[in-house]
């Protein structure tokens, strides 16, 4: 019988902490999964190392080595490959919580139908603190989009999405010679026709390591601003509130400065609103520009 859930795990020169991964799966009360490793073109032992826990045979292990893609690069390749009705992206340098797999499985089936995306659950710090706020009680489902601008959610949530619709929704664009694009792209896309069901539950233990994405994205800015820029439209598009919209035009100028694209007024789906922004964008592309800072503020791109 098929696994419900694949748990999938990008990973680049991670050996040193992917075991953290691996132990929490060990340590599942409910079996009914199956891991899927995206080495993203380790030059470490991550080959070596999953080697050997395939060979233990605890519980259903796929490797796939691809080239460098990049964190996005190793979703889409991640995606393509799920087979199971549901999938959660567990990084490299985090763990689940030990009935994690229980819960979203008995959950699913419980509540789950064809009507909702997934579900979001809670991530917390080893320390067992919650990341952020608590989703209301009151809530059944929501878009991660109303979450956090309606419902004044704060903080990184773990996602479980149905693996129909993250092969049916578009695949993050690929740039040359860039590494990153925001993964909120999808889950954007995806808020324009399903909501989430709402699971109170800490699923993942995250660690915000010193070489991780979150803790240098000025750093992303910076070697990235074409997969910003793609994503900066379609966040104006579909943004909540004026402020919003306003605030990704902001961003959305800054890196097209960065890429010297002159049509960037042209190309933006609020052009009015992109008009206004640009001598703010502008002042930001400076700041970024010239900032020794590695990131701003956490965020949830």
């Amino acid at each position: 019988m098929k696994p419900m859930l694949t748990v999938f795990t990008p990973a680049y020169n991670r050996a040193y902490t992917l075991h953290l991964c691996y132990e929490s799966l060990k340590r599942q009360r409910c079996k009914d999964f199956i891991w899927l490793i995206i080495d993203d073109g380790s030059t470490d032992n991550t080959r070596e190392l999953v080697a050997e826990w395939i060979e233990e045979n605890l519980f259903p292990i796929r490797y796939h080595y691809q080239e460098n893609k990049g964190m996005h690069g190793a979703h889409n390749t991640a995606y393509e490959l799920i087979e199971t009705d549901l999938n959660v992206c567990i990084d490299s340098d985090d763990y689940m919580a030990d009935d994690a797999v229980e819960k979203i499985t008995a959950f699913w089936r419980k509540e789950g139908s064809s009507r909702y995306a997934g579900i979001v659950g809670l991530d917390a710090a080893p320390s067992g603190e919650v990341i952020g706020t608590l989703m209301p009680d009151h809530l059944k489902s929501s878009t991660l989009t109303d979450l956090y601008a309606k419902h004044k959610v704060k903080g990184d949530k773990k996602l479980v999405y149905r693996s129909e619709l993250t092969r049916k929704f578009p695949p993050y664009p690929i740039f040359p010679g860039e590494k990153y694009c925001p993964l909120s792209y999808k889950y954007i896309l995806i808020d324009q026709e399903y909501s989430l069901l709402i699971l109170n539950e800490v699923l993942c233990f995250v660690e915000y390591m010193p070489d991780g994405s979150s803790m240098n994205i000025i750093k992303q800015y910076k070697k990235n601003p074409r997969g910003f820029s793609f994503f900066r439209k379609i966040a104006m598009t579909y943004a909540t509130s004026y402020k919003e919209r306003f605030r990704e035009a902001i961003h959305y100028v800054s890196s097209s400065m960065m890429i010297k694209n002159s049509r960037f007024l042209l190309e933006s789906p609020c052009k009015w609103t992109t008009f206004i922004a640009t001598p703010f964008g502008f002042i930001l592309y400076l700041y970024i520009q010239n900032t020794s800072r590695a990131t701003v503020l956490k965020s949830n791109n």
